[in-house]
């Protein structure tokens, strides 16, 4: 119904950038909230940054200041804009979208994941 489709991710060193985006399409109504989730090797998944609708965003307090994230409804997409990037930065990116379908369902989509690797 709803797909997410990630790109971006990739080698980067330590005190660099990169940009990661998502594009959700497929049979959608409205695309309320998205984010960006990550999962290191060995820990849980947890929240990297959110944006509702208009705009709000909600960032984990270990890439305040680092991370960006905006997005073009026009276009269902999602952008997370990494900056000062640490060796603690390295996980599995996810991308999810809370997405309200044609048909009237509604319910949280994820991406593939998309890998990021912070070398010394």
């Amino acid at each position: 119904q709803v797909q997410l489709v990630e790109s971006g991710g990739g080698l980067a060193q330590a005190g660099g950038s990169l940009t990661l985006a998502c594009a959700a399409s497929g049979r959608i109504f409205r695309v309320n909230d998205m984010g960006w989730y990550r999962q290191a090797p060995g820990k849980e998944r947890e929240l990297v940054a959110d944006i509702s609708s208009s705009g709000t965003t909600n960032y984990a307090d270990s890439v305040k200041g680092r991370f960006t994230i905006s997005r073009d409804s026009a276009k269902n997409t999602v952008y997370l804009l990494m900056n000062s990037l640490k060796l603690e930065d390295t996980a599995d990116y996810y991308c999810v979208a809370d997405a309200l379908t044609i048909w009237g369902s509604r319910r949280n989509y994820w991406g593939q994941g998309t890998q990021v690797t912070v070398s010394s």
